[in-house]
């Protein structure tokens, strides 16, 4: 597979075109930001981190049923996946009330949301990815009923599969943030699934395992993304990421 011209470069990953128009290559960097953008740093070891939890997660979501973009890794950065046409839309899966649902609403902080709540936002930085309902999204040609309906099914069967097997890891997952594409008329999941784009707790401690770690400046980040990526990578997969050097 040859790598060939840059196609987009977001604030943590690039996407590169290959060899095959079928496929393309996402190279996930050591960038890291926060408040959009407005926050920035370059972590040694990021990148690796992401990716190879993105594969453990796409290859295991694929194994129960679910349509990813994700074919295999290239590196320890670098993953090859089928290209899609993405919809713009982040898809945000709640389970417990975090972040911006407290600032908004009135939610306390760590309240359980049963069921689960979807919230979607518009993927675009120039409005500040504004929050849509079923109605502005299909008045926007975003997606059709019957594409949102599978959207939607779709996240929460993820959003099941994932809280179970982070569960056996002692990780809640809090909440998660996902991107879908279409391949032909197939909807799959595409983007990323790291800690990069989850809200993670520790299940006895309530400690954040991921990226508010570096939001909020709570702690050393790499060593806390070590960490939880070869918890979550337990037991076959954890010898994937590479250890942090101090």
């Amino acid at each position: 597979m040859k790598q060939k011209g840059l196609l987009y470069a977001g604030k943590a990953k690039s996407v590169y075109r290959t060899d095959n128009a079928k496929h393309l290559i996402v190279e996930f960097r050591d960038d890291i930001t926060a408040f959009d953008g407005g926050k920035k740093d370059t972590l040694k070891n990021k990148g690796n981190y992401n990716a190879n939890v993105s594969a453990f997660f796409f290859s295991y979501l694929e194994k129960h049923g679910v349509r990813t973009h994700f074919i295999r890794m290239l590196d320890e950065n670098r993953m090859l996946v089928k290209k899609l046409t993405m919809i713009p839309l982040e898809v945000i899966v709640r389970n417990f009330a975090a972040g911006s649902i407290v600032r908004n609403y009135p939610f306390r902080e760590g309240s359980p949301l049963r069921p689960p709540v979807i919230v979607i936002d518009y993927k675009d930085d120039s409005r500040h990815d504004p929050m849509l309902n079923d109605d502005l999204i299909i008045a926007l040609k975003l997606a059709t009923p019957e594409e949102l309906k599978k959207i939607k099914a779709a996240a929460l069967k993820v959003n099941s599969l994932l809280s179970t097997l982070l569960k056996k890891q002692g990780i809640t997952l809090v909440d998660f943030k996902i991107e879908f594409g279409k391949a032909g008329k197939a909807i799959c999941l595409g983007d990323e699934i790291s800690m990069d784009s989850m809200r993670l707790w520790d299940v006895k401690t309530g400690e954040s395992l991921d990226k508010d770690v570096y939001r909020f400046d709570k702690g050393d980040v790499m060593a806390t993304y070590h960490r939880v990526a070869r918890r979550i990578m337990a037991p076959k997969k954890k010898g994937k990421a590479k250890r942090e050097k101090k």
